[in-house]
């Protein structure tokens, strides 16, 4: 191991230790983080900002842009506060009853547009309803993005790592490959997430009758304020999320159509830069290309494929057992870095496997799609939601600290992770 590798690794740790420890703010320490490793040379210029594979993913970064400039502009027309007393109302201002909503829709949304839209739209709404009963929203917002994170598991479009899986230089896998190998144990694993919130925050679940029914005596239409501005905004939208649903058709990047989404909408509102810009998460924005920057230097280094090729070296034609080694060791790595690069990573040496076993290893694939996505659940920055959620809350005044997801992160992805090897096992080598 040499002195470059072994700095790389420290800055690394030492980077995870203080977002762990929220010592310092996570977007200086991860751009701090970024900056070391240029000066180590794990990484340059070139291969942080051009690289595909081990530079920022700017897809990422200008979806988050473009749905960000969308929801801002949408805002102030007040549709968020409309639905948020309107699901309110239909769950009879049940706590449990909404957090039940919240999880379907979330996981519906998830799986036909992807996971960081959904909670870019889903959470503003969240707040809205548990501001108005009087309930703590973390529980509801840790809730969502967990249910983002294993609903965008089922289909091509639903989670970033499931696109690269499914592209034609790695798995090659249509959108009805996800829905047939991935749907299924979704819906069981969405189900079993709604059990263990019941008791994971049952004290979140207070009934103010009050309070509930000064909710329900409210009429969700009044709510809604520039309804010149709301129509243009969902239209906008509605063509937004149409282009998602359509990616297979139409092949444009989920961020060129975010970016055209949001362009559109600046020309139709014609509203001011503070407006038009004010709800940008700019710190979160820097966050991922600092974190991007980071695992990409581990890439450059030949770290993460050296873990992964003595993954794929331990199978030696044990698919069944390769298999679940995969979707478990996929699922620790997604949580300790963001699955994204993870998955770019692991996905050559996954097709790898499969060329050279066969059917008996196209498995292999919905592994490791399962193990990224749903590791992604374990720590607060293993998914891309998972850190906008977070970002989101902090906005608003809502501390989601790095151990209070994490503690409840770390279960769920256990727990579903334990059911997933089963359902491997039974549906392909039993």
């Amino acid at each position: 191991m040499t002195v470059q590798v072994i700095a790389a690794l420290v800055v690394f740790v030492g980077v995870y230790v203080f977002i762990a420890t929220e010592k310092l703010p996570r977007v200086m320490v991860s751009s701090a983080g970024a900056a070391a490793m240029v000066l180590i040379g794990a990484t340059d210029g070139q291969r942080a900002f051009f690289s595909e594979e081990t530079g920022i993913d700017w897809n990422v970064v200008f979806l988050l842009l473009g749905m960000m400039i969308i929801v801002g502009i949408l805002r102030p027309t007040g549709v968020f506060e409309f639905l948020a007393i309107w699901a309110a109302k239909k769950a009879r201002a049940k706590p449990f009853t909404i957090m039940v909503m919240m999880i379907v829709i979330t996981a519906v949304l998830s799986a036909f547009l992807d996971n960081v839209t959904t909670v870019l739209l889903i959470v503003p709404v969240t707040i809205l309803v548990c501001q108005r009963l009087g309930v703590p929203p973390i529980p509801y917002l840790i809730a969502e993005v967990m249910a983002s994170n294993i609903g965008g598991a089922a289909t091509l479009i639903g989670d970033p790592p499931n696109i690269i899986i499914a592209s034609p230089s790695r798995g090659n896998l249509s959108f009805n490959d996800f829905l047939i190998n991935m749907a299924p144990i979704v819906v069981v694993l969405i189900a079993v997430l709604i059990v263990m919130c019941r008791f994971m925050f049952r004290k979140a679940f207070v009934h103010d009758e009050q309070k509930a029914a000064r909710v329900m005596a409210l009429n969700e239409r009044e709510a809604l304020r520039d309804r010149g501005l709301l129509i243009k905004s969902l239209v906008v939208v509605v063509l937004v999320l149409a282009a998602f649903v359509l990616h297979s058709v139409t092949h444009l990047d989920v961020s060129v159509v975010a970016m055209l989404g949001a362009g559109l909408l600046i020309l139709l509102t014609r509203l001011g830069p503070e407006k038009t810009f004010g709800d940008v998460e700019w710190e979160t924005l820097v966050f991922f290309a600092g974190l991007f920057i980071m695992v990409g230097s581990l890439v450059n280094l030949g770290i993460i494929e050296a873990v992964g090729r003595a993954a794929t070296n331990a199978i030696e034609g044990h698919y069944a057992l390769g298999a679940i080694a995969l979707v478990a060791g996929s699922a620790v790595l997604s949580g300790i870095v963001d699955n994204i690069p993870y998955v770019t990573t692991m996905a050559p040496l996954t097709l790898d496997l499969v060329k050279e076993g066969g059917d008996g290893a196209k498995p292999l694939w919905w592994a490791l799609a399962l193990g990224a996505d749903l590791g992604g659940n374990a720590t607060a920055i293993g998914a891309s939601a998972n850190v906008v959620t977070i970002g989101i809350a902090k906005r608003n005044d809502i501390d989601i600290t790095f151990w209070t997801f994490t503690k409840y992160g770390i279960v769920v992805t256990a727990v579903t992770i334990a059911i997933s090897i089963p359902y491997l096992w039974l549906r392909y080598y039993a």
